[in-house]
């Protein structure tokens, strides 16, 4: 319970697949007879619980560049929603059960929670190339895990929790901080703002937030401003384009420099390495031949040019030929296991063309580490008749 400028705030702290948590709910809003009622929903979360989901292409979430923010999503609406099955419930109930207890009591509803998009466009933006990664395999490790979380267990023992955080903090910083930290934020700003208008608030958080909340609704100028919570930032130059530029510059001094042989040999290194790789990427995700092609063929451009990625184009060709449909988009949230959620369109599109991009990725690094451990004699001797031609030495 926390006395905010004006009103009361009670928090309450719940698993998202636990029976536990809605029965709570339930009795705590019954109880106090709050006159509002605040839930960790933004808009088009609540809507998706309400089966509402927005129309989308997915050729337009390549083109985007959107591959591994959708997988992302994907994976972790199924892992929690796996565990929500052993317990007997959807995740996100809670939040149902507390909004339908409000309108009971006829107490006002609040979403307070960012917008999903924002969140995710954020995380996304925040976290480096090998973050990204190390955070898949981490998800990936939790899908296949047999070790069953206790999680009414988890939220009885709040060093436990608090042990859980502190993990996911170690394998990503950054992700934990947009995933965790702004979010508390967020909410305890709006918890503030609706505090001045309404005497007692309930708020149904998830137990990982409310310690977080807590704090920040005691010292509320820590709390960053809305503004700064909202910001997606448009991609800052970052360490790939500083390395693509190097690399034309590489290019074009090999070019003006060396003989044809030695270039077209250099040029043979960098399309099969770049195109193995692309092409093992695709075809780990099950890529359909054409697109395994397509994947071969492209990366040795696409890795040149940070506007183009490889990945749009295995994707692009990959759902030419299984044409995904909205409904398959869809059922990407309602699939019992992860045969049925490989088998699904939509899903393995864009799998081809996460896993086409990190291949490409790693191939373009290999590539020109290759080129230049193997060509290293013939660039320092280019080199040094370069600069005896100009007299400095």
């Amino acid at each position: 319970m926390c006395e905010s400028q004006s009103g009361e705030i009670i928090l309450i702290g719940t698993a998202h697949v636990s029976p536990e948590s809605i029965k709570e709910v339930k009795q705590i809003i019954e109880n106090e007879k709050p006159d509002a009622v605040a839930v960790e929903l933004c808009n088009k979360r609540y809507k998706a619980l309400m089966g509402e989901i927005e129309e989308v292409s997915i050729l337009d979430v390549i083109k985007r560049g959107d591959a591994y923010l959708s997988l992302f999503q994907i994976i972790l609406s199924y892992f929690q929603r796996k565990i929500g099955e052993k317990f007997g419930v959807k995740p996100g109930d809670e939040m149902l059960a507390a909004i339908k207890k409000a309108k009971e009591i006829n107490a006002k509803i609040y979403l307070i929670d960012r917008d999903v998009s924002i969140t995710f466009k954020r995380l996304w933006n925040s976290i480096s190339f090998f973050e990204k990664i190390k955070l898949f395999m981490q998800i990936i490790k939790g899908l296949f895990a047999k070790d069953e979380i206790n999680i009414d267990k988890v939220l009885r023992e709040e060093r436990t929790l608090e042990n859980l955080i502190y993990e996911f903090k170690k394998v990503s910083p950054s992700a934990a901080k947009v995933l965790i930290d702004e979010r508390d934020a967020y909410m305890a700003s709006n918890l503030i703002e609706l505090s001045k208008k309404h005497k007692k608030i309930v708020a149904v958080v998830g137990a990982g937030h409310k310690k977080g909340i807590e704090k920040f609704l005691k010292d509320p100028a820590k709390i960053p401003s809305i503004d700064e919570l909202l910001a997606v930032k448009k991609s800052k130059i970052k360490l790939h384009y500083v390395f693509f530029a190097l690399l034309l510059a590489f290019i074009l001094f090999m070019a003006l420099s060396l003989p044809v042989k030695v270039l077209l040999k250099a040029f043979a290194y960098w399309f099969l390495i770049n195109g193995i790789l692309a092409a093992l990427g695709a075809f780990i995700a099950g890529a359909h031949p054409l697109s395994i092609v397509a994947a071969f063929s492209c990366a040795w451009f696409t890795s040149l040019n940070p506007f183009i990625a490889a990945g749009w184009v295995s994707g692009i060709v990959e759902a030419w030929i299984r044409k995904p449909t909205f409904k398959d988009l869809k059922n990407m949230t309602k699939v019992s296991n992860l045969s049925e959620l490989f088998k699904n369109k939509a899903f393995r599109v864009l799998l081809v063309a996460a896993l086409t991009n990190i291949g490409s990725t790693i191939g373009t690094f290999l590539a020109a580490y290759f080129i230049f451990k193997t060509m290293k004699m013939d660039f320092m001797i280019i080199l040094k008749k370069k600069v005896s031609s100009l007299g400095l030495i």
